[in-house]
């Protein structure tokens, strides 16, 4: 039996009708220092209310999975030591054995659907590392985002990955891929990139109204909605293609693997930057928080 924990505003949320927006906390835990990663989560939960949703950050607290943490609770997770990366593969255990644990993508869409909630905002989702057909790395989102029917608003998939693989297995799983208001599929720190975006939709309406249909067709899975980070925010992928080479190139040469891969790139890029890596982070996570709300808030308006 799952200990599931709604926050009181969660709770309220559900009983109003009022839409709701799943967050992970990998985000907190393993994404951005202290106190940048509390200050960052209360913001983007700000942003939620403000376009007229209810934020629901999602973690798994001494075996309890909670979906809303309070003030306290978020501010504790945030310097919280030796937190666990949940994923689809541990996530059950860690609930199992009373341990404690940050959610990625997988889990949180995993969460989210267990408690009813259709839309989820994060910063960009895993996809395939590069150098993947010598190592199979290949993020557990990819298979999530054909399995689970949640939509998730991301940034596009982090740009360390290989972003023309990541979008060949997507296709092949038959997740629709869907730019927000532009043809070319966002690159996560940069707006653009010289990659074709699969779909294209213009407004929240519309993605909510393709959700809702794949869910009367009876199709697995849900849809990334591909949601490019504001222009005065982005770092230029001309700029930022040396420093990704020079990360990638220093994991290798200290055998960095597994899921230390994704923390170890962010913190070499964070410093080769300046910091500005971070920035634009903060941007494209409160950037996509406000375009879930409205999704949300769509999908309530067609009875769902």
């Amino acid at each position: 039996m799952i200990d599931l924990h709604l926050s009181a505003e969660v709770h309220a949320a559900r009983v109003a009708g009022t839409p709701i927006v799943a967050l992970e906390s990998t985000i907190i835990t393993h994404g951005m220092p202290y106190p940048q990663n509390v200050e960052t989560a209360r913001a983007v939960e700000q942003d939620i209310r403000d376009a007229g949703a209810v934020p629901a950050t999602i973690a798994v607290i001494e075996g309890r999975l909670h979906v809303g943490l309070d003030p306290d609770q978020l501010d504790a997770l945030g310097q919280a030591q030796g937190v666990a990366k949940l994923s689809r593969a541990d996530m059950a255990a860690c609930i199992a054995t009373g341990g404690t644990g940050a959610t990625t993508v997988a889990a949180t869409m995993i969460a989210a659907r267990f408690a009813g909630i259709e839309v989820f905002a994060t910063g960009g989702i895993g996809g395939v590392h590069k150098g993947a057909e010598q190592s199979f790395d290949i993020s557990a989102d990819l298979h999530e985002l054909a399995e689970t029917p949640v939509t998730v608003v991301a940034a596009g998939a982090k740009a360390i990955l290989d972003l023309p693989k990541t979008l060949e297995v997507l296709e092949t799983l038959g997740v629709p891929v869907i730019a927000y208001g532009q043809d070319s599929f966002p690159a996560f720190w940069s707006a653009t990139s010289d990659l074709p975006a699969p779909l294209r939709m213009d407004d929240s309406a519309s993605i909510a109204r393709a959700h809702a249909a794949r869910r009367a067709l009876g199709l697995p899975g849900g849809q990334l909605v591909a949601n490019p980070i504001p222009a005065d925010a982005q770092i230029a992928a001309e700029d930022l293609a040396p420093v990704i080479a020079q990360a990638q190139a220093q994991a290798d040469a200290q055998g960095i693997a597994g899921k230390a891969v994704t923390p170890f790139l962010l913190q070499a890029i964070f410093e080769a930057t300046g910091g500005r890596s971070l920035t634009a982070n903060i941007a494209l996570v409160r950037n996509n928080a406000r375009l879930a709300a409205k999704i949300a808030r769509d999908l309530i308006a067609l009875g769902g």
